[in-house]
């Protein structure tokens, strides 16, 4: 495996080329888990005291977080994948003089809009061309609805949010499963006088909650009596937030979940990653992997700073598969996943169909069209579908694939072009792989066996 620099496209652009392998050994050290992080940076700001932030993830998107807190007069120390925030309370955030720059992620741009509806003065967020192109509107209808004023392109960045230091409370059903939308109105329940109720029609991941509860907020879950309705959640405004001292992130098992593939299509394969979340809203992966044919083990299961973690082992070959669809309920819990479940699918004796999955429309990129885009060049052979796609059992080739400035696209095929039975992959515009794991290929060339 190595790098390809291309100076035409700049220093920072280049190509990685992937050879067949014939296992994964050894330990892996994940990365911090991204949302977690964000959320603990966002939390540990609005709180009073000081909190040191353990295994803070190094993505890009995750600096972005730090960067904006930064600029809103929050105190922020970062050593290695330590940083110590020093809190300003929920009312102790200072206008920024420059436009907020979100860079590529999308989870600092929807919560932080949830965080500035509740601050007495205006606030401009922008991000990069990916970014710019994602839709807003979910998250600026109820946050108007409580009593913020938002200017945007059409439901787009860039944002210019006119906040109130007087929210109005209200109950709000999220249109479609996001953790990003409930979290942006949890937080801006924080600075309204009252309760603020969030129904969801699908749970979705919990650390918002979860990080509430530790920091001191007043947050009630309330589960549905009738599987018909939705989980309710309510949060006493306005909040008053403490530091928990310290806070210790886990690793990010959307991360592991590339060498769970990996590892598991292989023969003779055997890694080990410790300190992993296996949270139960976000850990989908493991279970939908073992179903698949995946053999996945987890031990010294333990909870830290409200979180569940515990070590992921992995062994090659695939087994026995017991299903092959994915729908419904599971799509929320899995939808950073689906893109290398794709690939997983062209090793599955059955191959896999997922549905339910629009909002992989509206990610970093459209990654149901760039999945199959990619495989189709790999040799597979693929059905689109405007919900999701079908992959059939298919012999895998190398080929030149595009990130299409995605990091999780970008990670996917690196697993591809391992798993392709000849041939070696090229993927357009790796370096995006830096989004959310800057040292990706960098790990997965230590456990990689060529021969």
């Amino acid at each position: 495996m190595l790098s390809r620099q291309t100076p035409a496209r700049g220093l920072e652009y280049f190509e990685m080329i992937i050879r067949p392998a014939k296992c994964l050994r050894g330990e892996i050290a994940l990365p911090g888990d991204k949302s977690i992080s964000h959320r603990a940076a966002m939390l540990a700001a609005l709180a009073e005291g000081e909190t040191r932030v353990q295994n803070y993830a190094s993505s890009a998107d995750c600096r972005s977080t730090l960067d904006c807190l930064r600029q809103l007069g929050v105190e922020i120390d970062q050593t290695g994948n330590e940083v110590v925030v020093r809190g300003v309370g929920r009312t102790g955030l200072k206008a920024a003089t420059e436009t907020l720059d979100c860079g590529n992620s999308g989870t600092t741009m929807r919560l932080m809009a949830g965080v500035l509806a509740g601050q007495p003065f205006d606030t401009a967020l922008t991000g990069d061309d990916s970014l710019r192109r994602r839709p807003m509107r979910r998250v600026i209808e109820p946050l108007e609805r409580m009593g913020a004023r938002i200017e945007s392109n059409e439901g787009r960045a860039p944002l210019r949010i006119r906040g109130s230091s007087s929210l109005r409370p209200i109950e709000y059903e999220l249109p479609v499963a996001s953790a990003q939308i409930k979290s942006c109105v949890l937080l801006a329940g924080l600075n309204a006088d009252g309760e603020t109720i969030v129904v969801e029609p699908v749970a979705t991941r919990d650390h918002t909650e979860r990080m509430l509860r530790v920091f001191g907020a007043d947050l009630q879950a309330f589960l549905p009596a009738d599987t018909a309705e939705g989980v309710r959640l309510t949060i006493q405004g306005p909040g008053h937030l403490r530091s928990p001292g310290a806070f210790v992130v886990p690793c990010d098992v959307s991360a592991a979940a590339f060498f769970i593939v990996a590892a598991g299509c292989l023969d003779r394969s055997e890694i080990r990653m410790p300190g992993v979340g296996v949270n139960p809203t976000r850990s989908g992966i493991i279970e939908t992997a073992r179903l698949l044919g995946v053999e996945v083990h987890t031990t010294d299961e333990q909870e830290v700073s409200g979180e569940p973690s515990a070590t992921i082992s992995v062994r090659g070959p695939l087994r026995q598969q017991t299903r092959n669809e994915i729908r419904g309920g599971l799509v929320a819990n899995l939808i950073d996943e689906l893109p290398i479940l794709a690939v997983l699918g062209t090793q599955l004796e059955f191959g896999l169909e997922v549905h339910d999955a629009a909002e992989l429309r509206v990610k970093e990129t459209d990654r149901i069209s760039a999945v199959v885009e990619n495989l189709r060049r790999m040799g597979a052979t693929v059905e689109e579908f405007d919900d999701g796609f079908r992959v059939e059992r298919s012999r895998l080739n190398g080929a030149r694939v595009d990130s299409f400035g995605d990091h999780r696209i970008a990670m996917a095929f690196a697993v591809a072009g391992i798993l392709a039975e000849e041939g070696e992959t090229e993927i357009d515009g790796a370096d995006c792989a830096a989004v959310s794991f800057p040292n990706f290929f960098e790990v997965l060339e230590n456990v990689v066996v060529y021969e």
